[in-house]
């Protein structure tokens, strides 16, 4: 069995099946894990969520910010954005089962051997990966409940901006997803900067979050950040987000060697 990691594949179908033809990927006996944002701004958001979901139990997937956003219009708690693509998801005669089936996914994924941990933005300085998947726990069991709709409802918004063990409710819950899927700069208390996208620092005491000391035995997975340009230059973190959907490449990690493969198809 190989393990394969993917970065954000944004709907763009096409580079994702050129990287696994290109490793002669075998859904029946490897394994491959998904680093959130599936969907959204590129040409096969509908075809790409057909496409994992017929995989089965071969894949590992966390949720990105762009999937929740889906799920949260799915719900009927946001409205389409003018960048959104998520119509033909919306109209498709499968949506329901689509969305039960993508509501259904994590937000943290830890392999049993614990070699490799997945999240779609990352990891704060102030928590360990063991509160990480903790505190990803919470925001699942809502989600998986009949209180997802209620949770999308609460789940846009920058405050608070900072951890704190004290908060409770919607609003523990934001923070955790706050962390988990949009998180690029914080400070080392874990106050987060939701404004800068790029991949240098434009605020006195704020870093990327992986640059403040972690255990650094831990190999960390994540998407998110395009302008990193797969570039994390931080022992055991992996970033894999390389900016498919904005005419670059999609990335692809083999998890047994470390070796990084690149589709430049045509988007």
């Amino acid at each position: 069995m190989t393990r394969y990691a993917v970065g954000d594949v944004q709907g763009c179908l096409e580079p994702l099946q050129c990287l696994l033809e290109e490793v002669n990927f075998d859904a029946g006996k490897d394994e491959l894990w998904l680093a959130g944002d599936l969907i959204n701004r590129g040409p096969a958001s509908l075809q790409t969520l057909r496409f994992v979901k017929s995989l089965g139990e071969c894949t590992r997937i966390v949720l990105g910010n762009h999937d929740l956003h889906f799920l949260a219009i799915a719900f009927g708690t946001r409205k389409t954005g003018k960048s959104d693509t998520f119509d033909e998801i919306l109209n498709a005669d499968d949506c329901a089962e689509l969305v039960q089936w993508l509501q259904q996914q994590h937000l943290f994924y830890s392999d049993p051997s614990g070699d490799y941990h997945m999240v779609h933005a990352g990891i704060p300085p102030l928590w360990t990966v063991t509160q990480a998947r903790q505190y990803a726990a919470e925001v699942e069991q809502v989600l998986h409940s009949d209180q997802a709709k209620p949770f999308f409802e609460h789940m846009y918004g920058n405050e608070p901006a900072v951890w704190s063990d004290g908060l409770e409710g919607w609003t523990r819950l934001r923070v955790i997803t706050n962390y988990l899927t949009r998180m690029r700069f914080c400070n080392p208390e874990g106050v987060l900067d939701f404004e800068n996208k790029l991949a240098t620092i434009d605020k006195p005491n704020f870093n990327p979050w992986f640059s403040y000391s972690r255990d650094q035995s831990t190999n960390i997975i994540f998407g998110h950040w395009a302008a990193l340009e797969g570039k994390a230059n931080s022992e055991g973190v992996f970033a894999l987000d390389t900016g498919c959907v904005w005419g670059h490449a999609l990335t692809l990690m083999n998890l047994e060697t470390q070796h990084l493969h690149h589709c430049n198809c045509a988007n």
